[in-house]
């Protein structure tokens, strides 16, 4: 515990230094994680069969055992691209040649030999690549070609990490995946003949190109649940750390005190290498300065037998909210069944405060202030540009001075409600959305745990402790040990050219419907 009360008086010092568009200090102990080892896994006969059905620590440990090559596998992705892609338009360019000839050069025992040496991964497109187009779904940036990767990027392709391609997303990070004038064009790829079922948040092509098996892994962004929200309708584990793990450096800005960097994943593990990956101070940008060590991710989200049956690494409790999935009551009741039967767990009813709802939605519109900072050129050269999330912008230019400080002593006080009081009971929180951890900074995880009546999936989303991670991903692993939910993907879509033509028209968001679900 006392780990944790240093965390917290870390977190709360750079909160508050957030709020004020500064930084820490860094400490100069700190260091970069040593290169992590994927642990030996057992490989199913599909991953055998089919290399594009490998989780990326199944194409790891199939690599190192010489059952599988980088080429072979980056060759199985993009064949599934070029048949599939024209449905799901998961992709906003497609890197297939330069991913093809990184895959050869690992397969020659050339560049990387990192821990993700020959992976192939789909990055959201509001990451810088070096020599590719990174748009943000955005006429703001319709001819912007970076000169340098994203740290988070740089740092995937140093552990020999392929890009494969840029994920298409929201505009601006705003919402669901769309042309500029709000026409839908990334589905959910559990429902790829019906584009009006929602895929998620802004990072819809990273997560349709995971679910839909056209990447191993993939990057997205969070600032409103952009990670966990497609995570959970896509059947992913999607893991989005503590405010300043990963660094923003290179990521198109939504939001100052409120951006964050992920993965999105097929399971627990592969989340887990991502991050240890990607995590880690970065002089460029200083939210990762000053900070805890990156734990051991890695080990986990390993799970733990004894006898034969699955514990938990650590005695861990897990708040319970009355609301928690209230409006699907068995599923609810067979996910904390199950969760109840891992030993080392232990449910605990948490209550809100009385001033929750206040202090998780009305202050919520600060955000908006902070999306405008950054673009006020750009809206005042030529605000179409911005097409059907304009509406949003314009909203935060309307928010006074006074109302944004009096927005962050909301938060301040949220942040006080949560670590000294819901927190208090617990060391993981379930929740009944993702903004309230989103305002705070605070890391979330989330993880299948069923269907609903149309078959499309649910998931649960767990809140931590500031830079406890790798208590998320215990909860995560053990839960995916004694559950197959995270194994399920979803039928390919139809690509019969008379099938598609009769696809219904996909639909079209105004500017009140973009305004509305805006991150």
């Amino acid at each position: 515990m006392a780990d944790r009360a240093l965390n917290r008086r870390v977190f709360l010092a750079g909160s508050a230094a957030a709020a004020g568009g500064v930084a820490l200090a860094a400490t100069p102990a700190l260091a970069r994680a040593a290169t992590p080892r994927i642990p030996d896994v057992d490989i199913p006969q599909a991953a055998r069969n089919d290399p594009s059905e490998a989780t990326l620590a199944e194409a790891v440990v199939l690599m190192r055992r010489g059952k599988l090559t980088a080429t072979e596998l980056t060759e199985a992705y993009l064949e599934r691209i070029e048949r599939y892609d024209a449905v799901y338009q998961a992709y906003a360019e497609v890197t297939g040649d330069s991913a093809l000839a990184a895959a050869r050069r690992a397969d020659r025992g050339q560049g990387p030999r990192g821990v993700l040496r020959g992976i192939p991964l789909c990055v959201k497109d509001n990451y810088f690549t070096d020599g590719v187009p990174t748009r943000c779904n955005s006429l703001v940036f319709e001819d912007f070609v970076p000169d340098e990767d994203a740290t988070a990027v740089a740092r995937l392709r140093a552990a020999g990490g392929i890009v494969l391609g840029k994920g298409q997303m929201g505009p601006l990070a705003t919402t669901r995946a769309t042309t500029p004038n709000g026409t839908v064009t990334t589905v959910n790829a559990w429902t790829p003949d019906d584009p009006s079922v929602d895929p998620g948040g802004s990072s819809t092509g990273p997560a349709c190109a995971v679910a839909a098996r056209l990447a191993s892994s993939s990057i997205g962004t969070q600032t409103g649940g952009s990670i966990v929200l497609p995570s959970n309708q896509q059947n992913l584990t999607g893991l989005k750390p503590t405010m300043g793990r990963v660094s923003l450096h290179g990521v198109i800005p939504l939001s100052f005190t409120r951006d964050h960097a992920g993965p999105l994943a097929r399971d627990a593990m592969d989340a887990a290498i991502m991050l240890q990956v990607m995590a880690g101070p970065d002089s460029r940008d200083p939210r990762t300065l000053g900070l805890p060590d990156v734990p051991d991710l890695i080990a986990a989200a390993t799970p733990v037998a004894a006898k034969g049956a699955v514990r938990m690494r650590r005695a861990t409790k897990i708040g319970v909210p009355a609301d928690f999935l209230a409006s699907r009551q068995e599923l609810r009741s067979a996910f904390l069944d199950r969760l109840d039967a891992i030993p080392g767990i232990t449910l605990v009813d948490v209550t809100y405060p009385d001033d929750w709802n206040l202090l998780t939605g009305t202050f919520n519109a600060a955000r908006l202030a902070e999306r405008t900072e950054p673009f006020r050129h750009w809206l005042r050269a030529d605000p179409t540009r911005f097409g059907v999330s304009l509406l949003s912008w314009l909203q935060g230019l309307m928010l006074s001075g006074d109302e944004w400080i009096t927005a962050q002593r909301a938060k301040n006080h949220l942040l006080r409600e949560v670590l000294d009081g819901v927190l208090n009971r617990c060391d993981v929180l379930l929740q009944t959305g993702p903004v309230p951890f989103d305002i705070l900074g605070l890391p979330e995880i989330a993880f299948p745990i069923g269907f609903d009546g149309d078959g499309v999936p649910v998931g649960a989303i767990l809140g931590g402790q500031p830079y406890e991670e790798d208590r998320l991903l215990e909860v995560a692993a053990a839960y995916q040990a004694v559950t197959d939910w995270h194994t399920r993907r979803p039928a390919d879509p139809e690509t019969n050219r008379s099938r598609l033509m009769a696809a219904p028209a996909r639909p079209r968001l105004s500017a009140e419907e973009a305004a509305a679900t805006s991150a």
